[in-house]
């Protein structure tokens, strides 16, 4: 099946938005449905999903708000537009999740030293049947509107109610053990393993989050695929200083041209745009910023300022033979 062609624009913007409401609509219902079934059957697994519903609805409210603020156009005060709005609300999501995450397994813990029946758990297994068919299908929407727009806000949503699915299968098979053998510290067992994954899941949202609030370098392969670019133009003399972060959706890119320090002005303004063109035509969601340079010329380097601070960074005694 031929790849969905990427959305910009108001296009994007659109299905970006439904996505956000499609979010809040199935965490809503969904936290309702599962605190009545905890509230008849008393099972911590049960609470677990409620207490992730509750998690997931404060995420997708979160969502809904950044990534309309991220895709604002950039204004005098915000040269480089809104995009980090977007990680911004992926960080408040992951510590969402992990303070619930940490109240389940409060109440997990408890359980086990004082266990309590689980009353009714055939409503419990319904709705948590249910939970999966709904969320599998919010699921393959958000996956396609992040295929097509590129949003890691959403992106951060979809990864969340993925871990979902398996989560909740996990409270239908413990809701199953207790009804079978009557042996009620499956129930608590399960609501602690049910909040260690919501810990790890919160962990994962909130490194990559970090990574792009704090301005980390594109993939090696994306950084060797700018340079092939760059060198393959006949004109061009290499490249340096080289830097590249993520914004939201948007990437920048910035490095230093090298050109033949004959060239007429015209002349390197052309080569600079042959240049930005092919990095634009690969990377379509990139700025790019480039800074022409004669060949050869000796100056101040940030790759050479980069290479010794790591050699000082190394400790002594390593890095020598």
């Amino acid at each position: 099946m031929a790849e969905q062609e990427k959305l910009t624009g108001e296009a994007a913007a659109r299905l970006r938005s439904r996505a956000t409401w499609a979010s809040i609509s199935v965490a809503a219902s969904l936290g309702v449905v599962k605190l009545a079934a905890w509230l008849l059957t008393g099972s911590v697994a049960v609470l677990s999903s409620v207490v992730d519903s509750v998690a997931d609805l404060t995420a997708s409210i979160v969502t809904r708000f950044t990534v309309q603020q991220a895709h604002r156009p950039a204004d005098t005060s915000h040269r480089f537009g809104h995009g980090k709005v977007e990680p911004l609300g992926a960080l408040i999501q992951a510590a969402a999740i992990l303070g619930s995450a940490l109240f389940v397994l409060a109440q997990a813990m408890f359980r086990l030293v004082e266990p309590a029946p689980v009353a009714v758990p055939l409503v419990g297994l319904v709705v948590m049947v249910v939970s999966i068919a709904v969320s599998i299908g919010l699921v393959i929407y958000q996956r396609s509107v992040v295929r097509r727009t590129g949003s890691i806000g959403i992106d951060a949503d979809m990864r969340h109610y993925a871990s979902d699915l398996f989560l909740n299968l996990g409270v239908i098979v413990s809701l199953y053990a207790v009804e079978m053998t009557g042996a009620v510290w499956i129930d608590a067992l399960t609501g602690a393993l049910i909040a260690l994954a919501l810990i790890w899941g919160a962990t994962g949202i909130g490194r990559r989050a970090l990574d792009i609030l704090m301005d980390r370098e594109l993939p090696p392969e994306d950084r060797a695929r700018i340079e092939a670019i760059v060198k393959a133009n006949p004109d061009t003399r290499g490249l340096h200083d080289l830097r590249t972060r993520t914004s939201g959706v948007d990437r920048f890119i910035e490095f230093h041209l090298e050109l033949d320090g004959q060239l007429t002005l015209r002349a390197a303004h052309r080569v600079t745009d042959e240049v930005e063109r092919a990095l634009c035509q690969a990377f379509p969601d990139a700025q790019v910023l480039v800074h022409q340079e004669p060949a050869g010329l000796v100056d101040d380097r940030l790759d050479e300022r980069i290479l010794q601070a790591e050699r000082h960074a190394v400790p002594d005694g390593e890095g020598t033979q």
